[in-house]
């Protein structure tokens, strides 16, 4: 039997520490799904096609192992998803106590609907403070987001925004 396991976020962009959590967590399971999905709570600044793409050329570059897919998800709940895919774990990148709080009532509802778990990631301390807002705020007043994305997000935010 295949272990899957689910990453997902709004990916708005992608940074260095969403590549840290699914390259570690690529190599905890057989396959990997990376979902993008619609966060009510925040306006988005790409499409979600530009963002999966995103993630599938930063995905590739860094040669991450195992069998990683890159999808989106927005019709039902995220254990539908994983009912449908055969995942019986979510992957969430935690960086600080505030994530906790935030992440631990979903993941016991997760668990109770769907007897899914969800498995809590450190991140890398180089990446404990980067998050996809703090890079849209630098991006949006025109500072050098470099050292907090993969390089497909630099190049795009400088072809196209």
């Amino acid at each position: 039997m295949s272990r899957i396991a689910v990453v997902p976020g709004s990916f708005d962009p992608v940074t260095l520490g969403h590549l840290d959590v699914i390259g570690r967590a690529a190599g905890l399971f057989d396959e990997l799904h990376v979902l993008v999905v619609h966060n009510p709570g925040k306006t988005a600044m790409l499409p979600v096609p530009q963002r999966v793409s995103l993630i599938q050329e930063s995905v590739a570059e860094a040669g991450l192992p195992g069998t990683i897919l890159v999808t989106s998800w927005s019709v039902g709940l995220l254990v539908d998803y994983c009912t449908e895919v055969g995942a019986s774990v979510i992957i969430k990148g935690i960086r600080s106590q505030v994530d906790v709080a935030y992440e631990t009532p979903m993941a016991l509802v997760n668990r109770n609907l769907a007897a899914v778990e969800t498995v809590f990631l450190l991140p890398n301390p180089a990446n404990a403070y980067v998050s996809s807002s703090l890079v849209r705020q630098v991006a949006a007043l025109g500072g050098d987001v470099a050292p907090y994305v993969p390089r497909a997000v630099v190049d795009f935010l400088k072809r196209d925004l």
